[in-house]
């Protein structure tokens, strides 16, 4: 359809003497667009990665799908929980300070773990660690393996920041992350919302989980 109206007119930028200026539906643009033949990942540091925790406007949410981390394994907070059952909990880790410092100003951080059936030891120790990411104003849910499989979505972890930017995250057989792919095509990033939709109604609070898993 025209754009009329002299406010929106005045926003557009190389609009020539004699142009015109129409507005196309963002569902054509999704479904009708040039498409890449072939697909090269976009690739993002580690570093670049982690500025996206302090740069999201409005949501940050992710899925954790891994039997274990190795970065879990190699904290010193999961040697004490092998120890003693229970993961200390830093609220003063640059980590927390951050998150905190997002969901104080408003912003919605969430997560969803799936979880084996008995749980591996690395998945238990972040169901005891998830009291901490509660601290910080999370919303961390989690879900039976079984469950999640029934939904048919691809096993895979990633972050969804915006509804707009889906960093999904590469592992090695040996649970260490070795690269962070960004995606921003609007198709795409709307079929992660929709499985972070479906995953999240599944989902369990991770304290009634716990509750759960205690009495297995």
């Amino acid at each position: 359809m025209p754009v009329n109206d002299p406010e929106d007119i005045a926003q557009l930028r190389h609009l020539g003497t004699g142009d015109a200026a129409v507005a196309v539906p963002r569902e054509l643009l999704v479904n009708h667009g040039p498409k890449e033949v072939n697909r090269v990942p976009e690739l993002i540091g580690l570093e670049e990665f982690g500025k996206l925790f302090k740069t999201f406007e409005h949501t940050a949410w992710h899925l954790e799908t891994r039997r274990g981390y190795a970065s879990d394994r190699d904290d010193d907070g999961y040697r004490v929980f092998t120890q003693t059952g229970s993961a200390p909990c830093d609220l003063d880790s640059e980590w927390c300070t951050n998150i905190r410092r997002q969901t104080a100003a408003g912003k919605t951080v969430g997560r969803v773990r799936v979880v084996d059936n008995p749980p591996t030891e690395g998945q238990l120790f972040l169901l005891d660690y998830a009291k901490c990411n509660a601290a910080t104003g999370e919303d961390v849910r989690s879900l039976w393996r079984a469950d999640f499989d029934r939904l048919n979505v691809p096993a895979e972890d990633w972050w969804l920041f915006d509804s707009r930017l889906v960093a999904i995250l590469r592992f090695d057989a040996s649970d260490v992350l070795v690269n962070v792919e960004v995606v921003t095509d609007p198709a795409e990033v709307l079929r992660y919302c929709q499985v972070r939709d479906a995953v999240t109604h599944h989902a369990v609070p991770y304290d009634q989980f716990a509750a759960l898993v205690a009495d297995q």
